[in-house]
């Protein structure tokens, strides 16, 4: 995979909302208050039967960046190319899933939570990771210790952040980005909340 799509994507903004959506009806408005509160690249979660159809809809959005989270494996790496995801997020690091997608060219963001899992993604030619459950894999120190043996690489912690956490986390070096869901809270669908929110998060700086 080049170098790369997914550092240039993590680039982007300070934080990659992690977003769950039941209603297709919601994703354009969704989209719409968090790209304009600063936050273009957004991650929809794979969790929801509304998930495929959401993404679809939100990539009318200018200036959004729409990718698929919570890919486990081959099969749904697939179904979210077709629904046109410009990048690709997983919990974890398979052979499979990994070698697919390097295979697809698509930017990828596999989780992981120790020294194997990142060399495992080094073998097949990655440099960007997710660091997943940020909060209970050890948290920042972890990260921080992990960050030493692998210089040169960039991570992502997703897992139980906040807005408050987030500037500890961005400190690190290593770290290009984080993943959030307090951007999008559960609820009806509040689009002026959710982009002051998105801005506030915007403007996080470590």
């Amino acid at each position: 995979m080049a170098e790369s799509g997914i550092e240039q994507i993590m680039a982007l903004a300070p934080v990659i909302p992690v977003i769950v959506i039941d209603r297709v009806e919601d994703a354009v408005p969704m989209a719409e208050a968090l790209v304009a509160g600063g936050l273009p690249v957004l991650e929809v979660t794979l969790r929801t039967p509304a998930a495929l159809d959401a993404m679809k809809a939100m990539k009318q959005v200018a200036g959004a960046v729409v990718g698929a989270g919570t890919v486990l494996n081959a099969r749904m790496l697939s179904d979210a190319l077709d629904a046109g995801a410009e990048f690709i997020v997983s919990p974890g690091l398979t052979d499979s899933l990994g070698e697919a997608a390097v295979a697809a060219g698509i930017p990828f963001l596999p989780g992981i939570a120790n020294a194997s899992n990142i060399m495992t993604g080094l073998d097949i030619g990655l440099d960007s990771f997710k660091f997943f459950p940020a909060s209970t894999s050890g948290g920042v120190a972890a990260l921080k210790a992990l960050s030493g043996p692998f210089r040169g690489l960039n991570f992502c912690p997703t897992g139980g952040i906040t807005a408050a956490t987030a500037p500890e986390w961005l400190a690190l070096d290593a770290v290009r980005c984080v993943g959030g869901s307090w951007v999008v809270p559960p609820g009806p669908l509040d689009p002026a909340k959710i982009e002051a929110l998105a801005r506030e998060a915007a403007a996080l700086k470590p």
